[in-house]
């Protein structure tokens, strides 16, 4: 049996002229001898009737900090329409569908609401309904906990179930679609140049989905890269190839740098052993502040100074930390965080240098580098990222560019 997943995002099944483009990329599917799992978001985005945010609108704070498990039940209830209004469409093209919950399709999960550990995927049901000549069609984003309680999986939730089922029920390929062409060398939104990037490995994507890209959530593709199974992002409203993601991809681009994302609400944190002299705290503030479960990036530590940046939305909690330390600090607020990403930069020499001439010929300064082996990161400040991915995206992911 030769078996695709396709996951279609909230934007795709937002209307019934989309369903109906949904509808046709099934019918391809089947055409060229697949056998189809179809895997479904809520429907739209926030301000959408049965969008996850709208949904949770409904409930008060407090009733939502204090009731996890019962916002599960309700942010599940946009996955669950989906399905059902999709079986029904494509039932409408002859398609026989049948929709599942996401316990319903062998997600079974810890008790961990809002955020749920897979813990197993019990491929039979899909792999019966597959056998009967039908096509499921899943609610993405969320399980069921092993004592019986329907649980959500977290942010990209539906990105995560298509590739836990594509590797439970070892598909060929699993396609995400969505409401672009693919993963492209920069933001389109920022970069007017920016390009398809057609083939692209594991790793690299990884970055790019980690690094504030948002086409497809790293999990996924974690999840798929265990099991060898390509992903391919399309776009649900053309014929376009899309992004395909693969161990070993044919590199068709030239470029040692394939592209470029750009995270904001960075602050950027300055500790210095002369300001906290014979403070015993000092020493120790990173495992303080891993304690206090807030994360950091971009870190640079001296004999003298330590340096590192941390998201906006931790910054009270993180002053609050420090006071009670009696740390003294300094920070660089509105930052943003950008990332040059691609697996051909690894010992390639004067990458460093290339970049930081790009940016102080367009008179910007960088605040701080960090790297690795497929990814440069360099900390500005936020009014001038777009003109600095621009500047690096000129210089890097051109044509004219090796």
């Amino acid at each position: 049996m030769k078996i695709v997943v396709q996951k279609f995002g909230g934007t795709s099944v937002s209307s019934e002229d989309r369903r109906f483009m949904v509808t046709e990329k099934v019918l391809e599917a089947i055409a060229d001898g697949f056998m189809p799992v179809v895997v479904v978001s809520a429907m739209g985005r926030s301000g959408d009737p049965y969008a996850t945010d709208t949904l949770l609108s409904l409930l008060d704070n407090n009733f939502k900090n204090d009731n996890l498990q019962a916002c599960d039940l309700l942010m599940s209830c946009g996955e669950i329409i989906s399905t059902v209004v999709m079986s029904n469409d494509l039932n409408k093209k002859s398609i026989k569908a049948v929709p599942l919950l996401g316990g319903q399709a062998g997600i079974i999960t810890n008790s961990n609401f809002s955020n749920a550990t897979v813990l197993r995927v019990n491929p039979e049901k899909i792999l019966e309904i597959l056998n009967e000549g039908k096509v499921p069609v899943v609610a993405g984003f969320q399980g069921l906990s092993e004592d019986g309680y329907l649980t959500t999986l977290g942010r990209g939730g539906s990105d995560v179930t298509a590739s836990l089922i594509g590797l439970a029920i070892k598909s060929k390929k699993v396609e995400i679609y969505t409401d672009v062409d693919g993963i492209m060398t920069a933001d389109p939104r920022v970069v007017k140049e920016a390009s398809l990037i057609e083939e692209i490995s594991y790793s690299e994507v990884y970055q790019f989905a980690d690094q504030g890209a948002k086409v497809i959530h790293p999990r996924a593709v974690k999840i798929a890269a265990r099991g060898n199974i390509p992903l391919i992002i399309k776009n649900t409203l053309n014929s376009s190839n899309g992004t395909l993601i693969s161990a070993t991809c044919n590199d068709k681009c030239n470029n040692f740098i394939d592209g470029i994302t750009q995270m904001d609400n960075r602050v950027q944190i300055k500790f210095s052993a002369s300001c906290n002299d014979e403070n015993e705290n000092y020493s120790t503030i990173l495992d303080l502040l891993a304690e206090d479960k807030i994360s950091i990036d971009l870190i640079n530590v001296f004999p003298k100074e330590s340096i590192f940046t941390i998201d906006k939305n931790d910054f009270i909690r993180f002053d609050k930390v420090t006071k009670v330390l009696n740390l003294k600090y300094s920070c660089e607020k509105n930052c943003s965080k950008i990332s040059l990403i691609g697996n051909k930069m690894a010992g390639k020499p004067g990458v460093m240098a290339k970049i930081v001439k790009t940016l102080r010929h367009e008179n910007i300064d960088v605040l701080q580098t960090a790297d690795s082996h497929e990814t440069i990161w360099c900390l500005v400040k936020t009014d001038l990222a777009h003109k600095a991915v621009n500047a690096l995206h000129r210089e890097f992911c051109t044509s004219s560019q090796k």
